[in-house]
């Protein structure tokens, strides 16, 4: 329609001068289709299916007080259009009263289509919403005027019909659809356990029930309350619904379905889940157990030496384990759900810590197992060399190979044999004429 308005006008000019009977004749020719086209805006604005929502719904707040304006603005364009119509008539009656107008006539037909012929009484229309100042009785129009007049209060009113009837296309189907899937996960939600009271996710469900029903019923009675105006839009109904609180509610049901589902998903694999626990757990009793062993033998066995104490096994793990195993049996699997997850971490890391005291246990007899090997590659390398009747050599190594292979095995001292032993395999070795075996051992002692 245009900034302009729906309703066509024409160009303005002065009475002054008095039309001769072809500007009369064109002049009635264009008021005839100007008053057919505002006679069909204004019975499709009658017509439209928002207008007649709104004269049926029970409003409040910001849309109840436009609407109130805009049924007397609807009023006053009806009468204006009685007054153009008026107008019109008489024009056309002065018109037809001569097949060649005279002077009178012709003056006549100046005065109404050019000058203020149009005389519009405020009666039970009331005063125009869209004019200022002090009501009056009465006014007076040009044609033109009373079309401009018509143009603003239809605009008014056809932004207003047109933005409730957008409000209510789009958001009440929207909200009864995320209603319906709020429902299906309620439902299921129910099903694993997941109810107000019991659980976060039962509880946030309730308050999305309760601001989806405030939200249809303020949408409902008072669509202008989630309506965003189009910056800078003249036509009407420029702008878009207000989904702010919609997104909100459908974001924080989102939230819960994933929820739920993880719950969901819990009660089909709790199982396996609880027997690969069970599997950890018992791993890490087994490594604590070989761990405690191993402590005793390198207690009984090596002498001088730091020995770690190991932990007892995860009891408080094992009873978590227990009401996990209750949880699941009771079908509680909102409550299990979180504690599955916990105690799979801390599983693996009971696990882990087991794994690293059995390796701080055993630490020394790894030390002499690979002084053991040390002493014993040195010997064989010797053997090859021609050396092993060595008496020097022959000495330190029994002396070494005493140390390693008693008990308790002092390692501080059996490590500076088997230094003293490589020492000097090193020193005959090197006096022969054999460098690839003194680049062997510089490597090997680098």
């Amino acid at each position: 329609m245009g900034v302009a308005g729906p309703f066509p006008s024409y160009a303005a000019r002065p009475p002054g001068p008095v039309m001769d009977r072809d500007e009369a004749d064109r002049a009635l020719s264009r008021l005839g289709a100007e008053h057919e086209a505002i006679e069909t805006s204004l019975l499709a604005l009658q017509d439209h299916a928002g207008r007649r929502l709104l004269e049926g719904a029970e409003l409040s707040g910001v849309t109840k007080e436009r609407w109130t304006v805009t049924e007397r603005s609807v009023t006053l364009l009806w009468s204006y259009f009685d007054a153009y119509t008026g107008v019109l008539e008489r024009a056309r009656e002065v018109r037809a009263r001569r097949r060649h107008p005279n002077r009178e006539d012709l003056t006549v037909l100046t005065e109404l289509l050019r000058g203020e012929g149009v005389t519009v009484a405020h009666g039970a229309a009331g005063h125009d919403p869209s004019v200022t100042g002090p009501a009056r009785l009465s006014e007076r129009f040009t044609l033109e005027e009373l079309v401009s007049r018509m143009n603003g209060l239809y605009a008014s009113a056809l932004d207003m019909v047109v933005a409730s009837d957008t409000v209510w296309s789009a958001m009440p189907a929207r909200i009864d659809l995320l209603a319906a899937e709020l429902r299906r996960t309620h439902s299921l939600a129910h099903s694993v356990g997941v109810r107000p009271g019991e659980h976060p996710a039962g509880d946030e469900l309730e308050a999305i029930t309760a601001e989806l029903a405030t939200l249809r019923a303020q949408v409902i009675s008072d669509p202008l309350a989630f309506w965003l105006p189009g910056p800078g839009s003249a036509a009407p109904g420029g702008g878009r619904p207000d989904t702010t609180r919609y997104d909100r509610a459908a974001r924080a049901l989102e939230e819960v379905r994933r929820e739920v589902e993880a719950v969901l998903a819990v009660r089909q694999d709790a199982e396996q889940r609880l027997v690969h626990l069970r599997d950890v757990l018992s791993r890490a009793d087994r490594t604590l157990a070989e761990a405690r062993v191993a402590r005793g033998e390198v207690l009984a066995k090596i002498a001088a030496s730091e020995v770690p104490v190991v932990n007892g096994p995860p009891t408080a793990l094992q009873e978590r384990l227990a009401a996990a195993s209750e949880y699941r049996r009771h079908a509680r699997w909102h409550r299990l759900s979180p504690l599955l997850e916990t105690l799979e971490r801390e599983a693996e890391e009971e696990l882990l810590r087991a794994r690293e005291q059995l390796t701080a246990v055993t630490a020394p007899l790894a030390v002499r197992a690979e002084l053991r090997g040390r002493l014993d590659a040195y010997k064989a390398k010797v053997a090859r060399n021609g050396l092993a009747e060595d008496p020097v050599l022959i000495e330190r190594y029994d002396a070494a190979r005493r140390m390693l292979w008693s008990a308790p095995c002092d390692l501080r001292v059996a490590a500076q044999a088997v230094q003293r032993y490589q020492d000097a395999a090193l020193e005959l070795l090197g006096r022969g004429d054999n460098p690839s075996w003194r680049r062997g051992e510089e490597g090997e002692r680098t």
